[in-house]
This record gives C-alpha cells, sequence and structure tokens, in this order.
C-alpha cells in the first residue's frame, strides 16, 4: 500500500521506521510537526520522524496547522492508500480523515479505551496497572474514540519507568502496525467500537505535576517518580532549591509529611502521609546526579530536616 506517515516523537520515529524497513509498503510521504526551540540556545530541533524521513529520502510536510485549506490541498494531491498516524499532536479534520481508501489508522500506547489522550504510558504506571498495550484504531473525529482494530497487550514490571514502558511499547507498535496493515489491504481487518463506559483519559503532563506531595501515600509517590522518568521527573526542595529523587522505594516509617526520619550510609528515609520513602539516587539543584550515598558525603543532612 501507498502510506502517508503522521507522526512527531521517537515513539512515531520506531513505527515509522518499521513500516519503512519492512518493505511491504511504500511510505510516499511523512508528515510531522514544524522544528521547535529546544534549550537555553533555542536552536530548532526537528522531529524524530522527520530525522528518519530525511536519512530515508522520505518526502516531509511541516503543517503549522494541518487543517487550513493549504494543507488539505497538499495531502490531497497525495496518492495514498491509508494514512498511518502515530503521536503526531495535532487532530485531523474530516477531510483528511475521508481521503485515503482505507480512512486514517492511528497507533496509541494504551489499551484503548483506557487512557486516551497526550500521555498514556506515564499514567498507566501512576495508577498502578499491571498491564497496558497497544491498541490501532480506524480514526474519527473524537480524541482516540475510533473503532478498534487490532491490540497488543503488554506487562507493566513492578520497576517499571515512563521511559523502559515507552520501549517495551514502541516495539509491540512496530509489530502490530505491520500485522494490521496486511489484515487491512487483504481485507480481513474487523473493527468493533470502544466501550464508552470504560473510557479514560490521560491528561497532558505539565512540569509542575512532578513537584511530590509528601502527604500522598509512599507507594503512589514512588509510582508517580517512576512513572514521570525521565520527564518531568519527581522533585521537591532542599533548602530552597530544588531537589530531584530520582530512586527511591517504599519502607517502613513514619512521621510528619516530609520529615527526614532517617539518614544512612547510602540513603535518606522520608515520611508519607502512609509509610515512608527510601531515596536511592538524588540531583541537587545546579548538581549532576548521584547515588544518595556519594550526596551525602559533601552535604549535611540530618533527622528532622524537611522535604519540601
Amino acid at each position: 500500500m501507498k502510506i502517508v506517515f503522521m507522526g512527531t516523537p521517537d515513539f512515531a520515529a520506531g513505527i515509522l521506521a518499521s513500516i519503512y524497513e519492512s518493505k511491504q509498503h511504500d511510505i510516499v510521504a511523512a508528515v510531522t510537526q514544524p522544528d521547535r526551540p529546544r534549550g537555553r540556545s533555542g536552536d530548532l530541533v526537528p522531529s524524530p520522524v522527520k530525522v528518519y524521513a530525511k536519512e530515508h529520502g522520505i518526502d516531509i510536510l511541516q503543517p503549522e496547522r494541518i487543517r487550513t485549506e493549504e494543507e488539505i490541498k497538499k495531502l490531497s494531491a497525495i496518492d495514498a492508500d491509508i494514512f498511518v498516524v502515530a503521536a503526531f499532536g495535532q487532530i485531523l479534520p474530516k477531510e483528511i480523515l475521508d481521503m485515503p481508501r482505507f480512512g486514517c489508522i492511528n497507533v496509541h500506547a494504551s489499551l484503548l479505551p483506557e487512557y486516551r489522550g497526550a500521555a498514556p504510558i506515564q499514567w498507566a504506571i501512576c495508577d498502578g496497572k499491571e498491564v497496558t498495550g497497544v491498541t490501532i484504531q480506524q480514526m474519527n473525529e473524537g480524541v482516540d474514540t475510533g473503532d478498534i482494530i487490532s491490540v497488543r497487550e503488554v506487562a507493566i514490571a513492578p520497576d517499571e519507568t515512563g521511559a523502559t514502558l515507552f520501549d517495551k511499547l514502541m516495539v509491540a507498535g512496530e509489530e502490530l502496525i505491520l500485522t494490521t496493515l496486511t489484515s487491512i489491504e487483504e481485507g480481513r481487518a474487523e473493527a468493533r467500537p470502544q466501550d464508552e463506559t470504560k473510557a479514560t483519559y490521560a491528561k497532558i503532563l505539565k512540569k509542575e505535576m512532578g513537584l511530590i506531595d509528601f502527604g500522598r501515600d509512599a507507594a503512589a509517590i514512588e509510582r508517580m517518580i517512576r512513572a514521570f522518568t525521565p520527564w518531568p521527573g519527581g522533585y521537591t526542595y532542599l533548602k530552597g532549591k530544588m531537589f530531584k529523587i530520582k530512586e527511591c522505594r517504599v519502607c517502613q516509617g513514619s512521621g510528619s509529611c516530609g520529615e527526614i526520619i532517617e539518614v544512612g550510609k547510602d540513603h535518606i528515609s522520608v515520611a508519607c502521609g502512609k509509610d515512608a520513602l527510601m531515596i536511592g539516587r538524588v540531583q541537587l539543584e545546579g548538581k549532576k546526579e548521584m547515588k544518595t550515598g556519594d550526596f551525602l558525603l559533601g552535604n549535611r543532612i540530618e533527622t528532622g530536616m524537611r522535604l519540601g
């Protein structure tokens, strides 16, 4: 089939690579977000999808707003059988959804209808789910509300981070997209409606969401820190400076919320609303990430001190 691919981040680039390298289909164009400024320099940085497409000679489109008449005309002029979408970052209007012969399909990193929206990977870990997965859906005008074509489940490990689960789901998506495209091309694909009574929404992540509330249960905080790795991370404040908690585990202990209740050779324990957190890796504002034991060698930390 002739495919227009739409996507932006690493997850999408992996799906694009899987289709391209299978040599089963012809990718006639890659549509991705415009280059964005990043870092202190503000230099414009291309998306991972653009980088891959450029390296492999795939035509690239970078619309600021895909729903304009000009951009719709550009897509209409492309001879494609299907549009494959993965974390593109813009909502497609009906004119585009109806364009290709087989419509538009979306690769989404959750078991729909759970975790529709922008951050399904992180919120699945935060909520303590043991299983998530990848769903490929026939797109409609809603946000992740289309009929389900195929699903691949993925187990969430007890020590899973947002980064490690991202990698697992990308591999699952790379495999699932190829079998799904084949089933669509051969007329074997069967789509089923989503159960709206089970729908949940994975809201977009913001930096302030990483601020730790030690009034919560230690288990919930520990999941949040893993889920928000690498971004926005889990952070608090120590002596007025941002203090990032990189690794921790739940332990027994009590005290006022945020109080340091134990200082060991290689750890700090801090009281939470229920139980405590034993902190194994940290990063103080302006410093590099390190083991807590190394941090304690150069910083005077005592029981009774408070984080937050």
